[in-house]
């Protein structure tokens, strides 16, 4: 007779939660430390990096990490401010780069867009919006609905705001939006160019700071922000910058403070201009996504609906799919053979 004996391992199935999110911090910060080197020394032949500093948490985190991966002596942070930007973020630039230490340099580029006629271009489209609008008013760009209230389409609307303080909204017709957004996109193709200018006069990389959000959802200008020559957090959601800006020991008052555009002189944040949900929940939800976790599942470790997961799922499929262009290599006419 055969005596039947329980298997003593038995599988432990962990249930899906935010904690899924989590980062060994140290051993990342040291991964992406260690590529930094490899990449900008031996594939490029570069001799340090240059960082745009804006006082966000993104740029903060690859200053932090150029800094430790190269000596603050081969790094430099160059501020890009213009007419429109926060001086917030100028003075957040500049604790930061004192703090470790490295070389910051500050480049207005408000004359570089005056030459791009960047300002008469997008007021001139606004115009037709909102035909009393004037130069100074507060203007900013945002997506209508929370994704966890409601489901609506990427449908932006225009807020100005007058020299009182009041405030109009209307939705952006397709010309005006689109007249809005290349004329406001000299911003980041400006900075981009002197990035590289300081970049190449001193062998240096161009070390980018654009997330796995921007990224991957196409919250980026092509040839503008989204120009780098190496993206060391192009793999980590929003929330896990974060988490590597803690173990970084950055200031409280970037760790804490809401990321903003800084493109438009409304002072919009990302939430409402782009993504239109916290990144807590955003992150979690696209994490268990990518894993094939069920949207009941993730419904339950958030405490929302499955509807609610089932409208931010879309949200983010249709973002990536729509945005692909930015993301795609140069097409080049190949000889045939």
């Amino acid at each position: 007779m055969y005596k039947t004996v329980k298997n003593p391992i038995e599988k432990k199935i962990t249930p899906f939660s935010r904690a899924a999110l989590d980062l060994d911090v140290e051993k990342e910060v040291e991964r992406i430390e260690k590529g930094l080197r490899q990449a900008v020394y031996h594939q490029l032949h570069r001799q340090g990096a240059v960082v745009g500093i804006s006082g966000g948490i993104d740029s903060s985190v690859v200053l932090a990490l150029c800094a430790r991966a190269f000596g603050p002596e081969r790094v430099v942070g160059i501020l890009l401010p213009e007419k429109e930007s926060s001086p917030e973020n100028i003075d957040l630039a500049h604790r930061l780069a004192e703090q470790y230490q490295v070389n910051a340099i500050i480049e207005n580029i408000s004359a570089a867009l005056d030459g791009f006629d960047c300002y008469r271009r997008r007021d001139e489209a606004i115009r037709r919006i909102f035909p009393e609008y004037q130069t100074g008013w507060g203007i900013k760009m945002v997506l209508s609905g929370n994704l966890l209230e409601e489901s609506t389409l990427n449908i932006f609307r225009l807020v100005v705001a007058d020299l009182q303080g009041h405030e109009y909204s209307k939705r952006l017709p397709l010309k005006e939006y689109l007249e809005v957004m290349a004329s406001s996109n000299f911003k980041q193709r400006a900075r981009m160019s002197l990035l590289y200018y300081h970049a190449e006069s001193r062998n240096f990389a161009v070390v980018g700071t654009a997330n796995k959000n921007e990224h991957d959802l196409g919250f980026f200008v092509k040839f503008g922000d989204g120009g780098m020559d190496v993206n060391p957090i192009g793999h980590l959601f929003k929330s896990q910058v974060y988490q590597l800006g803690k173990y970084l020991d950055l200031p409280e008052e970037i760790l804490e403070r809401a990321p903003t555009t800084d493109t438009y002189p409304g002072g919009s944040t990302q939430e409402e201009f782009f993504y239109r949900i916290p990144f807590d929940i955003l992150d979690t939800i696209w994490l268990g996504w990518k894993q094939g976790i069920s949207n009941d599942e993730i419904a339950r470790a958030l405490g929302l609906s499955k509807e609610q997961v089932e409208r931010v799922v879309a949200d983010i499929a249709q973002k990536i799919k729509t945005t692909t262009y930015l993301r795609a290599p140069i097409i080049y006419m190949e000889e045939e053979i």
